[in-house]
């Protein structure tokens, strides 16, 4: 894979990281409230789910390091296209903003993956 390829898909690993830690640790404090955009007592109220959540943001993100290391297009593929899924179906159902935050910055290291070749 391209240079290119293999930052735009770090790229979108440091994302999933850093959606990992707000939900998986900092869900119910001031940052985390802040960026999902919540009370204190929905944070509390829905801490294991997002905790939950966080977990499946680190399965895509072991995903996308294992396709980094291996530098393996078709594992880059299939996590990259778990990552625009899971952000087309968060911005249909949730916020539009996820589609920008999460699924076009996968679409973008995807397209580069696949004309890299």
């Amino acid at each position: 894979m391209s240079m290119l390829a293999l930052v735009l898909i770090a790229i979108v690993a440091l994302l999933h990281l850093y959606f990992l830690v707000l939900e998986m640790f900092l869900w119910t404090k001031p940052l985390g409230r802040k960026v999902f955009r919540m009370s204190l007592e929905k944070a509390e109220a829905t801490k294991v789910l997002a905790a939950n959540q966080g977990l499946y943001n680190g399965f895509l993100v072991a995903g996308l390091v294992w396709a980094i290391v291996a530098q393996r297009a078709d594992v880059a593929t299939f996590f990259l296209a778990c990552v625009i899924v899971a952000g087309v179906y968060g911005a249909a159902t949730v916020n539009k903003r996820i589609f920008y935050v999460q699924a076009l910055p996968a679409i973008v290291a995807l397209a580069v993956v696949w004309f890299a070749r």
